[in-house]
């Protein structure tokens, strides 16, 4: 419950507003294999954006909504567009078709292609919710969702360090993880992210078709 609005945390990583009929994902980095292979800087399967796809398809599929924001960063940089397969192209048009789908602007794509279908947007807010890239440094209303910090929980387990990407929410602000394949994570007690939550707020940990919501005191530090 985030302002009053119901909402729940897919095992995808993206979140549901059933009330609204909502679906919402934060960084997608498409192509974000294919920038690093151009650079040089590592040998990674340039699959990553097919596998977010598919993963985004399924989630649509499961839910049916009639929303989709896309909470920045969905394209690793500024040209990453332009090297979409043409395959990739079109299901992001057939998803987005016959939708209210919104590209909104982030660090890496600070103006998103316009030429997928939908709409590019700054932010938006539905009823009591403001949906934006990065959360606002101020102290605001309760009612903000957003993306960029790619929030990553750790705990132990018998012994063991395990962790996984994860939503964290206090009553007042939402950030989801990153959604992209490459995307990767910060540890999501790292000041970077817990200066935006009260002391005590909650994780919601991805597993394999499910979510584990868990207290952040029961965490492990960076």
């Amino acid at each position: 419950m985030l302002a009053g609005a119901t909402l729940v945390a897919d095992h995808s990583g993206a979140l549901w507003w059933p009330g609204e009929r909502v679906l919402a994902v934060a960084d997608l980095h498409f192509e974000k294999g294919s920038a690093y292979a151009a650079k040089g800087t590592a040998l990674l399967p340039p699959y990553d954006t097919r596998a977010t796809i598919d993963r985004l398809e399924d989630a649509i599929r499961r839910r049916a909504p009639r929303h989709v924001i896309c909470m920045g960063d969905s394209f690793h940089d500024g040209a990453a567009a332009s090297r979409l397969s043409n395959g990739d192209r079109a299901r992001l048009s057939t998803l987005a078709r016959g939708r209210d789908w919104l590209w909104l602007a982030g660090n890496h794509d600070p103006a998103p292609p316009s030429g997928l279908g939908g709409r590019v947007m700054a932010e938006t807010r539905i009823g009591p919710l403001v949906f934006r890239h990065q959360a606002s440094a101020d102290t605001l209303p309760a009612g903000e969702v957003s993306g960029h910090f790619h929030p990553k929980a750790v705990l132990s387990v018998r012994g063991r360090s395990i962790g996984g990407r994860c939503f964290a929410a206090d009553a007042r602000r939402l950030v989801l993880p990153a959604f992209g394949s490459y995307a990767g994570g910060l540890n999501v007690l790292d000041p970077a992210i817990a200066r935006l939550f009260a002391a005590k707020f909650r994780v919601h940990v991805l597993a394999r078709e499910r979510v584990h919501t868990l207290a952040s005191s029961r965490l492990l530090p960076p």
